[in-house]
């Protein structure tokens, strides 16, 4: 059982955001005296502790740890491909899905060696969404679904969630989603994606112009049904999960946090539990980020999606964990200075 509402309606998911569990500001003041009590020069972990005190205000524990870290990989197949926006084939969705299971892709290293426990969640391969070019991606009632599948993949027990995703054309679906929320010219948003060469990259940036174009007017969570797709909407349905059961997310690139945008615009408290694991080479995830207020973890370079990113990122927070509760405080070691 989830810990969300189902409600019928977008519209009173959207209002419920406001009453999901907010930041413990207890926790994170004892985990921010264990900080300066450490044996250490004070901040001279840096951003290690920010982490840190950020896990213990969203766990509500002064020392937290990471028992049970999961990764969730949601796939989708988009409507929009018809408009020749992918530069590989519809069928690769569940190819990689099929190698995500088999245990051959990067984010099975990556999350073998951060310790995350890897689950994928394909949603209805054989059955794209719609042409956001020509209507409407999804009904409200298909998008609402997604979003429940997503808050039932999230294990309860998980102390941190990472999030990833899968879909050919689904960056497309992003620079939408991003451009829908925040504006700018599209072209900004639109980027080379899984290796689009110039023709390609016009043929999205035209499917972007003429999305925004026919929707104009969606309004905050309806960004999911207008443009997004199945696994966009089950990425904000386990964000909302984990806000209720007060597990911090690790957002993937510039797919995973466009999905996000919706929520933000809905209400953008909604995403203060996220930690944005990456930052992307794909153009518009700075941009994005930047919009959002959010500073990635890592800078590598990287543009493979799939959770990579995020995943690794995990690595970096068992690290800040790891010295908040195992470092000894000044007084336990018996040095000067504390």
């Amino acid at each position: 059982m989830t810990a969300i509402p189902d409600p019928a309606r977008l519209d009173d998911l959207a209002a419920h955001v406001g009453a999901l569990p907010g930041f413990d500001d207890a926790a994170a003041r004892a985990a921010a005296t264990r900080q300066a009590s450490l044996t250490k020069p004070p901040g001279s972990l840096g951003r290690l502790e920010e982490i840190a005190v950020f896990v213990a205000g969203w766990r509500g524990d002064p020392r937290p740890r990471l028992e049970t870290a999961q990764a969730l990989v949601f796939a989708g197949n988009h409507g929009i491909c018809a408009q020749g926006v992918n530069p590989f084939p519809q069928a690769v969705t569940a190819q990689m899905v099929a190698n995500f299971q088999a245990g051959g892709a990067a984010i099975n290293q990556i999350c073998r060696v951060t310790g995350a426990a890897l689950a994928v969640v394909a949603l209805d391969l054989d059955r794209p969404t719609g042409d956001f070019t020509q209507g409407p991606a999804m009904g409200e009632d298909e998008t609402l679904d997604a979003m429940r599948q997503g808050a039932a993949a999230v294990d309860p027990d998980a102390d941190i969630l990472v999030l990833g995703e899968m879909g050919i054309g689904n960056s497309t679906v992003a620079a939408a989603l991003a451009a829908a929320v925040f504006g700018g010219p599209a072209e900004g948003w639109v980027g080379a994606g899984t290796g689009a060469d110039d023709a390609v990259r016009a043929r999205k940036l035209a499917a972007v112009e003429a999305g925004l174009a026919r929707h104009a007017g969606t309004r905050g969570l309806h960004w999911l049904a207008r443009i997004g797709g199945r696994e966009q909407a089950a990425i904000c349905g386990a964000v909302l999960e984990a806000r209720a059961r007060r597990i911090p997310v690790l957002l993937d690139g510039f797919i995973c946090t466009a999905a996000t945008a919706p929520l933000h615009a809905a209400a953008p408290g909604a995403l203060d539990h996220c930690l944005a694991g990456h930052v992307s080479r794909e153009p518009g995830h700075r941009r994005l980020l930047d919009a959002m207020g959010r500073r990635p973890v890592l800078d590598f370079d990287m543009a493979l999606g799939e959770g990579s990113g995020a995943a690794l990122a995990l690595g970096v927070v068992r690290a800040a964990l790891a010295c908040h509760d195992g470092m000894a405080t000044f007084a336990e070691a018996g040095v000067a200075g504390g």
